[in-house]
């Protein structure tokens, strides 16, 4: 039996969060939607209090990761999620302002699965998100091993 994915959203705007998560459910998107709003708690909550990521074996991922956090960068979050045994299958889409040619392939040589550059305008944010829900209803994602 397959697990539920949680959806794991690391973004520190809460307006972009509100939108993200709304657009998710207009798609109809019902998985848990877990907000954070730095990497930090994000990390703990993934990682384990002992930070080796066993705590969410058998857990079904799917991260939402913003690359300009208050507190750590998102490139680190990226590389250390690819690099945990239990974690590195969670599909890791990174949902970002910047859209820096080196920094997208930066991502996909660390394992992002999907970027997204944020659209500025508000209708089209909204729009690519709605795809995006619509995209996680089909995917498969493998529990944490």
């Amino acid at each position: 039996m397959t697990q539920p994915v949680t959806i794991i959203m690391i973004e520190d705007d809460e307006g972009h969060g509100r939108l993200i998560e709304k657009n998710i459910r207009r798609a109809g998107v019902n998985n848990e939607i877990l907000p954070f709003q730095n990497g930090s708690d994000a990390m703990k909550y993934m990682f384990g209090a002992d930070g080796s990521g066993l705590s969410s074996k058998g857990k079904a991922y799917l991260v939402l990761l913003d690359l300009n956090l208050p507190d750590m960068s998102g490139i680190d979050i990226l590389k250390q999620i690819k690099e945990n045994e239990h974690l590195k299958r969670s599909p890791v889409i990174v949902l970002t302002t910047t859209d820096d040619e080196v920094e997208i392939q930066r991502c996909y040589d660390l394992g992002c699965n999907v970027y997204i550059t944020k659209p500025v305008n508000y209708e089209s944010f909204a729009n690519a998100i709605r795809q995006l829900g619509l995209f996680f209803s089909v995917i498969q994602v493998p529990p944490a091993e």
